[in-house]
């Protein structure tokens, strides 16, 4: 079979409460590890999208509206539908690990760092999809 849930692949978040939301697959299991014994992902996604921004609007009010609110997460496989989309994510595999998860301040860290990343990545002009709202 071949595996098409690798690192760097867009997917979109099946159930839960971040149903709906796009993620990045940071490190996929495929096999199960001691705690989780099925094929799961860390992903680390978008939980509130920036608002759009008009050309009339002030430097205070886009700053405002450019705000990317992250979440992370391990799913599982069944819960992930993947995109055609990939996104580089060199620095986030040093951010992002399975040990983020132990602490709650590990997570908080971890959280802080994706956040500001995407809002990096937002604000360059890069990945214009990712940071879009689903429509359905």
């Amino acid at each position: 079979m071949v595996k098409f849930l690798k690192s760097g692949k867009v997917a979109v978040i099946l159930s839960g409460r971040h149903a709906g939301k796009k993620a990045v697959i940071v490190k996929n299991v495929d096999d199960g590890s001691k705690e989780r014994g099925y094929g799961h992902a860390i992903v680390a996604g978008v939980e509130r999208y920036p608002l759009k921004i008009t050309k009339n609007m002030g430097k205070k009010r886009v700053a405002k509206r450019s705000k990317v609110k992250p979440f992370i997460k391990i799913v599982n496989y069944n819960h992930l539908m993947p995109t055609r989309y990939g996104l580089e994510l060199d620095t986030l595999k040093s951010v992002l690990t399975v040990d983020s998860f132990k602490e709650p301040s590990q997570r908080e860290d971890a959280k802080k760092a994706i956040k500001k990343l995407f809002e990096e990545r937002y604000n360059s002009g890069k990945n214009k999809w990712f940071f879009t709202k689903l429509r359905f």
